[in-house]
């Protein structure tokens, strides 16, 4: 498949954008993946080290952005287990993907270094650790809905999928999300997709766990039929476990990616957008993705999504 072809065929799945979404129907076809199933590292630090810094002006006295400069590190609310997005090397410690390295770049860019304080989450208690101030911000596949934002802030978004279908290499019976009807099938607890799994086949039956790790391992060991999240993170899984699990079907759904903030602070939200609009216009973005999710995927970085486009955001 040419990369024109490609591009144009991803409605509402990893290569996301309002342009693509704009043209997003039935016919498309599930991106391909290249092999590598991993991060290319030089180019994920050079992307990280082109990355801009604040200038003084853009962090006034008394902002939350003051306050994280003056500890010197961002805490961000996120994961160490999903591949291409947020996944920690057990034998180096050190943390990489889309979603890392956007933690990196924004710590950058409001106190000059990549600090970061990984703070993990899970689905249900985002919200919580935002509004308690446990966190500065939540980067992790946090997806923008109206319900979500009248609990916290959401900048962006910054990149978009959409759920899609992980069942195990050597499944031929699930091939949409109609197949998934009197299936057992898992999801995150509390996540948007268990939504979405009861509306588009409610005659599945639903099995919730806590982590995307276990959603997997219960597809690989047959105790789920089918696992349903956004198929970047799924994506990510069938590249670390190709010859187990594999992906199928359509996306479904449009799930757009915010950064999490607290309403307490809203100059912490309209100095993130003002960052994410500088690092699309940079090449960061791009540069970023190309060395994270690009490495699963052909062709080139997508447009990036328009700033607080979604409802929510």
């Amino acid at each position: 498949m040419s990369k024109s072809v490609l591009r144009r065929a991803l409605p509402l799945a990893i290569l996301t954008a309002t342009t693509l979404f704009a043209t997003a129907c039935g016919g498309s076809t599930l991106p391909q993946v290249n092999g590598q199933g991993g991060i290319d590292h030089d180019a994920y630090e050079q992307a990280i080290d082109n990355a801009p810094v604040a200038a003084p002006a853009d962090i006034p006295e008394g902002s939350l952005m003051a306050a994280i400069k003056a500890r010197g590190e961002l805490v961000v609310g996120g994961t160490d287990t999903a591949a291409v997005f947020s996944l920690t090397d057990p034998t180096t410690g050190k943390t990489t993907g889309f979603d890392a390295g956007l933690a990196a770049m924004l710590a950058k860019y409001i106190t000059g270094e990549t600090a970061v304080k990984l703070v993990q989450v899970q689905v249900a208690n985002r919200e919580a650790l935002l509004q308690t101030g446990a966190v500065d911000s939540v980067i992790a596949t946090y997806t923008i809905n109206p319900k979500r934002a009248q609990l916290v802030a959401f900048a962006g978004p910054y990149y978009s999928s959409g759920d899609a279908i992980l069942v195990k290499k050597d499944d031929i019976a699930i091939k949409t999300v109609d197949d998934l009807n009197g299936k057992k099938v898992c999801t995150e607890s509390s996540s948007t997709a268990a939504q979405e799994v009861r509306r588009f086949a409610p005659g599945a039956e639903l099995v919730l766990f806590d982590s995307n790790a276990q959603c997997t391992l219960a597809v690989e060991q047959g105790r789920a039929d089918a696992y349903v999240l956004d198929e970047a993170l799924l994506l990510g899984n069938a590249s670390r476990q190709p010859d187990k699990v594999k992906v199928v079907g359509q996306p479904f759904t449009d799930e757009p990616y915010g950064i999490g903030l607290s309403l307490e602070h809203p100059e912490m939200k309209a100095f993130v957008n003002d960052w994410l609009k500088k690092i699309q216009a940079d090449g960061s973005w791009a540069a970023l993705w190309e060395s994270t999710v690009g490495t699963i995927v052909d062709g080139r970085a997508p447009t990036a999504p328009v700033i607080g486009s979604v409802d929510g955001s």
